[in-house]
C-alpha cells in the first residue's frame, strides 16, 4: 500500500504562496521542497547520531541535534 502524506500537497503549496506570493510555482515545486526537507532531516539525524556516538551516548538527545543543526547550517 501507499503511505499517506502527513500534510496534503495543497497545504504545502499554500504555505509557500503565503510566504512568497510573488513566486510562480511549477507543478512539482512543492514536491521538490518536500524532498529537500526530508534530505535535511536525514542529514540532521546522521549528524546527531555521530555527535551522540562521540559523546559515548546510546541515545540521541536534543543537545546532539542542536550541535548537528549548527554544523549543517
Amino acid at each position: 500500500g501507499r503511505m499517506k502524506r502527513a500534510a496534503p500537497r495543497s497545504t504545502l503549496r499554500n504555505l509557500i504562496k503565503r510566504h512568497k506570493p510573488q513566486l510562480r510555482l511549477a507543478a512539482n515545486a512543492d514536491l521538490l521542497v518536500h524532498l529537500n526537507f526530508l534530505l535535511f532531516l536525514h542529514r540532521l539525524a546522521e549528524e546527531a547520531r555521530a555527535n551522540a556516538f562521540e559523546n559515548k551516548s546510546k541515545t540521541i538527545k536534543s543537545e546532539h541535534a542542536m550541535v548537528a543543526a549548527k554544523v549543517i547550517k
